[in-house]
């Protein structure tokens, strides 16, 4: 008896003849071989569709693919909705604990969170109806827990916006007036380093404090930076980069490093 795999070579492909066995050589070439430009159609199973490697999607495939995408939405809208309630909980105003440490923080005043570096609250005043963004620091004195001895060395008025990062550093005296807006990273400090030695760094000498003021009204563009020793007037317009020093008067417009004025109101008009 002949063995099984003979058998099935012998009636594959099946004969013309019914009285013949075994299909000719030349059938079984032409039948089992491909041209070498002409490979078989990528083998797609049901309703898939093939992969880069040509291996068929499956329904698990898309079943994972689909929890997968499910799962990491839901993390996202969880991440995002817990920061949100975060945010709303670190809000620093009069009724915190953190508003209360302040010499005064207004009614109606808020400090999103996070902020920056704030110290020295005790020597620090904040009108109402304030507005200071998230990451801006604020700060009296020069260490954390000084004994500021009842002194108020920042000042900020009524109806203030204080932009995302900015610093306002204040070791002497910095006065703020109502509705004074800044864009984000203004920069405001009343001490600079000292630079008298030429013989000792400049971190080492004794620094040199002066007072600043900034006018009600006043608008200081993004990135200003007000040197110590600033006076600026009422409804002064600082462009965005500007680098302030010395005394501004009302009504003006200051630009460039350092600022000078490049606009004036007067008696006929801006000028």
């Amino acid at each position: 008896m002949a063995p099984r795999a003979n058998i099935e070579l012998a009636l594959w492909p099946p004969a013309q003849d019914s009285n013949s066995l075994v299909a000719p050589a030349d059938s079984l070439r032409t039948t089992h071989s491909q041209p070498a430009d002409n490979p078989p159609p990528a083998r797609v199973v049901g309703p898939c569709t093939a992969t880069r490697q040509n291996e068929p999607v499956t329904w698990w495939m898309r079943l994972k693919w689909r929890v997968n995408t499910a799962r990491r939405d839901a993390l996202w809208r969880a991440v995002h909705w817990g920061w949100r309630k975060f945010q709303q909980a670190g809000l620093v105003t009069a009724d915190t604990p953190a508003g209360r440490a302040f010499a005064r923080f207004g009614r109606g005043s808020i400090m999103a969170f996070p902020p920056g570096a704030v110290f020295g609250e005790s020597g620090i005043a904040v009108g109402e109806d304030t507005l200071i963004g998230q990451l801006a620091t604020i700060s009296a004195g020069t260490l954390p827990g000084q004994d500021l001895w009842g002194m108020t060395l920042l000042a900020i008025g009524d109806r203030c916006v204080i932009g995302r990062g900015s610093h306002i550093v204040a070791h002497q005296s910095i006065t703020i007036g109502d509705d004074v807006w800044t864009g984000p990273y203004v920069y405001i400090t009343d001490q600079n380093h000292g630079y008298e030695d030429p013989d000792m760094p400049i971190g080492s000498q004794f620094p040199v404090n002066r007072p600043v003021s900034i006018g009600a009204g006043s608008w200081l563009g993004a990135g200003a930076i007000i040197l110590p020793g600033a006076c600026i007037g009422r409804n002064v317009v600082v462009a965005a980069g500007a680098v302030v020093r010395g005394v501004v008067p009302d009504h003006c417009v200051v630009a460039g490093v350092p600022a000078k004025i490049v606009r004036e109101h007067t008696k006929g008009g801006w000028q």
